[in-house]
């Protein structure tokens, strides 16, 4: 195959991959460099704001969506600290690998998590973590298919082959180094950043490309997606795998030292790491799920139902999905202690409100609950006038009931707060619900209320909202 028809079809394949790495990130022409006067985000300022904003990669190792659920060994051990540090974790997924350490030290991030390697080069970048892993570099090939040919096994043998890399990889600083000592003639390709290491492992499987280079720990994964590669070539010595964040956040880095020095975390870590890199025919089932949002593209199994009923709400049906999850994790069987039931947890007498009992079926139960949000969304159409904040005042009330919120605004009210905004507002005035001089305010009639729950309820569905409108379902 000649040079430019092989580059013409990495190129057709970054369009056809680009899209699973849908994110929040803007791109930025280059990472090189940390701005001279980089913004002091640390520990303090993060807590603060009560979130964790982590720049991470949609891939399997990393982060991706599996039956509606957030995964990945790096967002499963970020979400950990984040929960230890009572933060919520924000998810921005890269669109371009080569942009993560700019987006970093202008603070759209806090911390890259996505299977990155400590190099002296990065290190002038950024600050990183005590290592959570150790990896080495290997080579990804095809089998050969005929019998004159073989496997590379030397450095010289590359020698007229192509190889496609990132400029900014720990992989293209190892190639430099060992050409200058070594020069085998193999001619490096600079991949694009919106394609990551994962994805050119699957081209290499294709044969679109030629070879490409890999971490160990990603390589053994995705030999068990693709039988016909081979990674026994190793290219470097054992790296330290780690999380990086930017040189001002001094507190966040001691924090992270010590949390994942601690006991409980290093089990944690072991637990993880054997769940996505040793388990790995595990791994695979979810991975090639068509539940899997890097190759299935669906959410769950009553994606269809879920789109056809969220029109009749105006909502994105992303949005009616994300309830649902919290509600009952997608499953039909699922009973509270209270007694609701179904995909959408009704209540029995709501649901008999809206003609549906235990009997009935899947279609049905969603069918309800989206009757129940209809009325909801009327209750409060005149109530609350920006859409986006009535979205809100819908679900704490589907989750608690209208009265409760009425009296959180009652209360806003009283004590100067914005009755008609939920965030730091309405949302604050529920969790006073709890307290008795509060239910003693005039107009305030709903009695007792533990707002924690609405409150977090609310919290989670917009955050399971963001998490599928970052990726391409």
């Amino acid at each position: 195959m000649e040079k430019a028809q092989k580059i013409w079809l990495l190129l057709a394949a970054i369009c056809l991959f680009v899209a699973c790495n849908s994110g929040e990130t803007q791109q930025v022409e280059s990472p090189a460099e940390a701005p001279a006067d980089s913004l002091v985000i640390d520990l303090a300022e993060i807590r603060e704001r009560g979130k964790l904003v982590l720049l991470t990669e949609n891939s399997s190792i990393s982060y991706y969506l599996y039956r509606g659920q957030a995964m990945g060994f790096d967002y499963e051990m970020v979400r950990e600290f984040a929960r230890a540090n009572d933060l919520e974790l924000e998810v921005r997924v890269l669109e371009d690998l080569n942009d993560m350490f700019q987006l970093l030290n202008e603070g759209k991030g806090d911390l890259i998590a996505c299977n990155l390697a400590i190099t002296d080069d990065r290190q002038g970048l950024v600050d990183f973590t005590m290592p959570l892993a150790e990896t080495r570099q290997v080579l990804v090939q095809q089998n050969p298919t005929e019998p004159e040919d073989s496997l590379i096994d030397e450095w010289h043998e590359l020698d007229g082959r192509e190889l496609f890399v990132h400029r900014y990889s720990s992989f293209y600083e190892n190639i430099v180094k060992r050409e200058a000592s070594d020069s085998s003639g193999v001619e490096i390709i600079e991949a694009s950043g919106n394609i990551d290491s994962e994805q050119m492992i699957r081209l290499v499987a294709e044969g679109q490309i030629d070879l490409t280079l890999a971490d160990e720990n990603m390589a053994m994964l995705n030999a068990t997606y693709y039988d016909n590669i081979d990674i026994s070539m190793h290219v470097s010595d054992g790296e330290q795998i780690a999380w990086a964040v930017r040189k001002d956040s001094d507190s966040l880095l001691l924090a992270l030292n010590e949390w994942i020095e601690n006991r409980s975390t290093k089990r944690r870590l072991a637990y993880t790491y054997q769940k996505y890199f040793v388990a790995r025919k595990d791994q695979q089932a979810r991975v090639q799920s068509p539940f899997s949002s890097l190759s299935g593209k669906q959410i769950s199994e009553f994606d269809n139902t879920i789109q056809e009923y969220s029109s009749e709400l105006r909502w994105d049906w992303k949005l009616l999905a994300a309830m649902i999850y919290q509600e009952s994790r997608f499953n039909p069987e699922a009973r509270s202690w209270a007694g609701a039931f179904g995909l959408m947890q009704l209540m029995p007498n709501t649901a008999k409100r809206f003609g549906i009992d235990t009997t009935h079926t899947r279609e049905r139960n969603i069918r309800a609950g989206v009757a129940y949000l209809k009325y909801l969304d009327n209750f409060w159409r005149n109530r609350i006038h920006d859409p986006q904040e009535r979205v809100k005042f819908i679900l704490a009330s589907y989750n608690v009931g209208p009265g409760h919120v009425q009296d959180a605004q009652r209360i806003a009210q009283h004590v100067g707060k914005n009755p008609y905004v939920w965030d730091n507002n309405v949302s604050d005035c529920l969790l006073l619900k709890s307290e008795q001089k509060y239910l003693a305010l005039e107009g305030v009639k709903h009695g007792y209320c533990r707002g924690k729950e609405p409150v977090q309820y609310v919290r989670n569905v917009i955050s399971q909202y963001s998490m599928y409108q970052s990726m391409e379902l």
